[in-house]
């Protein structure tokens, strides 16, 4: 079966159509298909946001995750509530290292310090849309003490700590609590592979 890559992609032309917090381009592109004959050229819209980093912070002695909530505006298009349950996260700034990222938001939302971090494997958000990908990471915590409400009055944050027992967020991601794909995607993984990830933490 043939492979293809980005040596069969042609960007012919680029655009910008919006430059903000968030900037919006259009790219004129043509691929190489299947049957090695190329599309003609059609155009793109992409929500260009810079990468983020997320990590899930683990206390594996009371056997908890510490998950903040806070408000997201675009979810009142379809989600139950607005205010999201989610992972620690945030976006990548310039000559900043991906677990430089996780120690400064996990202060900052959650007043945690990750004593140890395991990487796994990144992935793309909407790959249809954005070119946004997610680094990321579940990090050993102390969970004793997590709670409250934090983050940066000059970011307009309201973030509230749960601490949830690996019973409850189970029936969380089950029942459909959790609508926010990065908090799916790093819980799943972690049930999938928490034997390596304490052995880890252990070597």
């Amino acid at each position: 079966m043939q492979e293809l890559g980005k040596d069969d992609v042609k960007v012919i032309n680029k655009e910008s159509l919006h430059t903000g917090f968030f900037k919006t381009n259009l790219y004129h592109v043509q691929h190489k298909k299947f049957d090695g004959s190329w599309t003609p050229v059609f155009t793109r819209e992409v929500f260009e946001r810079g990468h983020a980093v997320a990590v899930l912070p683990y206390d594996p002695e009371l056997e908890e995750f510490v998950l903040i909530e806070q408000f997201r505006f675009p979810a009142m298009e379809t989600a139950k509530t607005p205010w999201q349950l989610e992972v620690v996260a945030g976006i990548i700034e310039p000559n900043e290292s991906y677990e430089e990222v996780i120690h400064r938001e996990a202060k900052e939302e959650a007043n945690l310090v990750l004593d140890k971090v395991f990487e796994i494997p990144s992935f793309l958000v909407s790959p249809g849309g954005t070119t946004e990908r997610i680094y990321a990471y579940i990090g050993k915590v102390d969970a004793s003490n997590a709670g409250g409400v934090h983050g940066l009055d000059e970011e307009t944050e309201d973030i509230r700590v749960h601490r949830v027992s690996e019973a409850v967020a189970k029936e969380w991601l089950l029942s459909g609590k959790l609508e926010n794909a990065t908090a799916i995607i790093l819980l799943q993984w972690f049930f999938l592979n928490k034997q390596n990830i304490l052995d880890a933490w252990a070597s």
